[in-house]
Formats: structure tokens, sequence, C-alpha cells
């Protein structure tokens, strides 16, 4: 079982609402929203609470990524959690965020940069016609501004978290094989919209030929409501053989998919889907990718 491997949660998040402002976490909640509404959990969930949801695995390393807060506490909630990594361990590596088009995002950029957990950025680019999917009012990964905000983040040696709709993928695999100096991690593997599997596919086909670029397999219940195992099966499965077990990672998103399922919902889930891996196969999927992946260096 995948319990008794080290695990690296990938994708994880945390937020003190007494201490930086969520927006998405504030109420008034809506349903007709991407995530339906978030109301469930809307309250602070710290690294005590995210260990209690975990009970059970063996969690070795924690990759926190960008949790949604004020643009303007970006850089707040970075030093929030270098603190808490100097105090604990855990997150070991932070992905914060910045704005790509934003003409001073150097300058953040270089600030992120500073503090030694930091190993990438994420700017939630999620664009659909349906604008009940849509994250953003428009699609920035087309404007000028953003690719070059793109161009800065090898300078910085930042990763780059991708969260965007597969029908953006061809055109943001134009852009990141002109930057092989810098690694993508695809969210949520991509994030298929039901009735759009062939673009999906098609989609994650055209990054996976990109060597730099990896893919997180988590977040089932982003786009299928209520999602299923046997759903499921067919997305990873399919994910994996685009990307190989060395450029795919298992993530928990908790606790945003705490909207979706419980923590062992979703990991006995894949840990099903992958129960006939190798011990070397599933090892990878499981912790050493991500410890690659994000410089964690935890040698598991």
């Amino acid at each position: 079982m995948a319990r008794d491997l080290p695990f690296i949660d990938a994708h994880a998040h945390l937020w003190d609402l007494d201490r930086i402002a969520y927006p998405w976490l504030t109420p008034p909640f809506a349903d007709d929203g991407p995530n339906g509404s978030v109301a469930p959990i809307a309250r602070t969930y710290l690294l005590d609470d995210y260990l209690a949801d975990a009970e059970g695995w063996d969690v070795r390393g924690i990759v926190h990524v960008d949790a949604g807060a004020d643009a303007s506490a970006a850089l707040a909630e970075t030093a929030w959690l270098q603190g808490l990594h100097d105090a604990r361990g855990m997150p070991n590596a932070i992905v914060a965020f910045a704005a790509l088009d934003d003409p001073g995002v150097e300058a953040l950029l270089d600030a992120h940069a500073a503090h030694h957990a930091v190993r990438g950025i994420r700017h939630i680019v999620n664009w659909h016609a349906d604008p009940r999917r849509s994250y953003t009012p428009r699609d920035v990964t087309q404007d000028e501004a953003w690719a070059r905000g793109f161009a800065l983040l090898g300078k910085y040696q930042l990763s780059f978290d991708l969260q965007a709709y597969p029908g953006q993928f061809p055109g943001l695999a134009k852009l990141i094989a002109q930057h092989p100096e810098t690694q993508i991690i695809i969210n949520h593997a991509g994030m298929a919209v039901p009735g759009e599997w062939e673009q999906w596919r098609a989609g994650m086909a055209a990054l996976a030929a990109l060597p730099n670029v990896a893919t997180k397999l988590s977040g089932m219940g982003f786009t299928h409501r209520p999602w299923s195992v046997d759903q499921a099966r067919a997305y990873i499965l399919e994910a994996i053989d685009l990307f190989g077990t060395d450029r795919a990672m298992f993530a928990s998103d908790f606790p945003t998919d705490k909207l979706f399922g419980s923590f062992a919902q979703h990991l006995d889930a894949y840990d099903a889907i992958t129960a006939d891996f190798s011990d070397g196969e599933r090892r990878a999927l499981w912790g050493r990718n991500a410890d690659r992946i994000y410089r964690l260096g935890l040698d598991i």
C-alpha cells in the first residue's frame, strides 16, 4: 500500500485567516464558481490541521503552493511560511504567488527568491469560454506582458506551477519551449473538463513533449463533481502514460480537495489505481519525483 511508502505531498496549502486576507475564503460564498462554494474550508488551516488530516500516511515533505492570498500579501505569505519552515521543517518548499503580467513583477520575484525555501511561482491563469469555469476574465497567457514575466523565472532559478485549462496548453507549449531552463509543473493533472477529453489529451501531449514539464496528479473534483475512482482511473493513467513515471507525482491539494472528499478518499483511490505499478515506479510517483523536481534534498 502507498501508506507504507514515503510520501512527499507535492501540493498543499496552509492559511491563517487572522494573519492574512484570502478573498476567495471570505463571505459571501456562491455555488456557481469553478470550485463551487468554499464555505466548508473557509477557516484557518495550519500545519497541525494538515498533519491530522494526513494521519496514517508517511508524510516526509510538503510543497506549499500559493493559497490565494490577497495579491498585496504575497510576500507576507512567503515570510510566514519561511518562518514555519525554519521552526518546524515543514513546509519543505514554497511555491509563491506573483502575477507575471504585473509591470513590477521582477522586484517581487527577487524578494520571493531571497527566502531559501522558495522554489517556484504560481500564477493561476485558468481561462475557459464558459465563465462558470474561468478563474480570470480573459486569457492573460496570450499577453506579451505575461510572456515577459514568465521569461524572468529562469533568472531567479524559479520553477512555475501551471494551473490552466487544456485549451490554453498549445499556446503555452510554444512559450515553454522557448525557456527550457524553467521547470514547469502542471497542476491537478491538467484539469480536464467533462466532454473535452480529446482537447485535454492533445494539450497534455503537447506539454509532455517538452522535457522540462511534469504533472501533478490531484484535484479530481475541480472539474468532475462528484468524482469517482472509475472516472479518475482513466484520467490518472493517461497522464502517467503521457509523462512517464518519472515526471508525475501525487498530491493531496489539501485542504482545497477536502471540498470533494477526505484525504484518504483521494489518496487511497490513487493508490488503488497504481497498485500494479512496480515498487520503483510507485516510490517515484509518491515521493522521489517531487523530491527531485522541487529540489528538496530529502533523498527518500
